[in-house]
Parts: structure tokens; C-alpha cells; sequence
């Protein structure tokens, strides 16, 4: 069967449908401006007032107070059997690897929207996730644990755009956290549970001069969806091979359509 251009015009819009009907049926529409669950980013937004955190000192604080520097706030909850405990991790080896200083260059704030959670298991989660590191000591002081009331956790995650669900005992949710400038202001989003440290030191920069940057993973964010059931993240086989084919299909449609026509001898 020979390839004329309107059957291949025919074939490239046949598998766009199709590729877009998977990423509709297989997955959730990531298009919501509003989700259920997940992030909505709110870059150049600032933090708002009151909002309190309680640290493993037992001290309840201002969470604009502690604020002086590019911070990385991380919302999980401690007993999360799911991805949270990925994710701090990914969140250890990128501090122990950035040739930046926690607690100098910028801090961790961790914070549990649960809350029902205790200082106590704050304190054994950091525990736990500082024996991962080789650089602890400085670690230690520049990566913190909170809990909160569940006003404030309210606020907070709304003005952030962390959405999460409560599922029984547990919570469905993302993998995120956000970066903020030393005056407030959100200035970037790490999705996922592995960070590059040329991107997290990037973040980190920027935010110290108050830069807003786009979300550099939103590549990873096309090849995996976030499965809330499996509380995991997945290849969306689906979206990546329809890419390929559309790509290879519009490749020989312009192929066929523009190469020069051979003379008759």
C-alpha cells in the first residue's frame, strides 16, 4: 500500500486521538486546575501569616519566623508507609551530596500534615533519616521537624497547593516539596522522590535572589504518573509510546510531503 500524504494525515490525527484517549483512561487528567490530589503550583505567591509549627524543642513558632533563608519546606506524615519515606531520603542524599551548606545556604523544614502526630515520632524520623548521611552533624542543624494544629497545616499546604486525601488511618498524596526564598515567597517546586543536585543547588540560588523558575522535571513528570493507590509513581507507558509514534509518524509524513521529486528520464 503506498503512503500518499492524505493517508498520512489520516494515520498522524488517529493515533493523536489515541494517544490522548490512553492518558485520559489509564490515568488521572493531570490538566485540573484543581485536583484532588496532587500540587498545584503557586509560583511568586508568598506564604501567609499564621501559621504555627511545633518543633521537636517543644517550641511553637511562627513559620514566617524561621524563614530567613532559601528553605525547603517538605509536607509528609511520619507514618506514612508510602512514599514519604522515599522521598525523605531522596531528600537525605541530595543534602549529603550538594557541595552546599544546610543551615547556611538554605534549611529543610519538614512538617507533618497529620495532625494527630506526636514531637516523639518527629524526633525518631529524624533519627532514622540522619543515620542515612555522612555529612550529619551539619545536617542535623540545618534539616528540622514539626507538627501542627490542623488550622494551620490547613493553611499552610493550602498556600502551597498541596493536595492530599484522607484515606482511613492513612492519606493519599504527592511527592513534592517546595523552595521559598528567604522573604516567602514560593520560587520553585521539586516533584517526585529523587532530586538532581545540579537542580537543587539551582533552586537554592535561585530562591536566595527571590527568582521564580519553572519546574525543570516536568519532563519526568510526562514519562510517570502518580498512582494514588500504589502511593507510587509509575511509567506511563502509554503517553511515552504514543509520543514516539507520533513523532516518528510526523517525521515521515514531512519526509514524503517535502522531498524533492525525482525527474522523469
Amino acid at each position: 500500500m503506498r503512503l500518499t500524504p492524505k493517508l498520512l494525515v489520516f494515520l498522524f490525527i488517529s493515533l493523536f486521538q489515541l494517544s490522548s484517549f490512553g492518558q485520559k483512561t489509564i490515568f488521572n487528567d493531570e490538566s485540573s486546575k484543581d485536583p484532588e490530589i496532587g500540587v498545584v503550583e503557586h509560583l511568586d505567591e508568598y506564604l501567609p501569616d499564621g501559621i504555627y509549627i511545633t518543633g521537636i524543642d517543644s517550641q511553637r513558632v511562627l513559620l514566617s519566623d524561621l524563614i530567613d533563608k532559601p528553605t525547603i519546606l517538605n509536607f509528609v506524615y511520619y507514618r506514612c508507609p508510602g512514599i514519604c519515606s522515599p522521598l525523605m531520603e531522596g531528600l537525605a542524599e541530595v543534602m549529603d551530596r550538594s557541595d552546599l551548606k544546610p543551615n547556611e545556604d538554605y534549611q529543610v523544614l519538614t512538617i507533618s500534615f497529620d495532625p494527630t502526630e506526636t514531637l516523639d515520632l518527629a524526633q525518631r524520623k529524624k533519627t532514622n533519616y540522619l543515620n542515612l548521611v555522612n555529612k550529619k552533624e551539619s545536617i542535623a542543624k540545618g534539616w528540622h521537624f514539626y507538627i501542627s494544629d490542623s488550622a494551620s497545616i490547613a493553611k499552610a499546604t493550602n498556600a502551597v497547593g498541596f493536595k492530599y486525601k484522607r484515606v482511613g488511618n492513612d492519606f493519599t498524596h504527592a511527592a513534592s516539596v517546595m523552595v521559598i526564598s528567604p522573604d516567602g515567597k514560593i520560587t520553585r517546586y521539586l516533584n517526585g522522590i529523587y532530586f538532581l543536585p545540579f537542580e537543587f543547588k539551582m533552586a537554592v540560588i535561585e530562591a536566595n535572589k527571590g527568582q521564580s523558575g519553572p519546574t525543570i522535571n516536568k519532563i519526568l513528570q510526562f514519562c510517570y504518573s502518580y498512582d494514588p493507590e500504589g502511593q507510587t509513581y509509575v511509567l506511563n507507558v502509554t503517553k511515552v509510546a504514543g509520543s514516539i509514534i507520533l513523532f516518528f509518524a510526523l517525521f515521515i509524513f514531512l519526509y514524503l510531503v517535502f522531498k524533492p521529486k525525482r525527474k522523469k528520464v
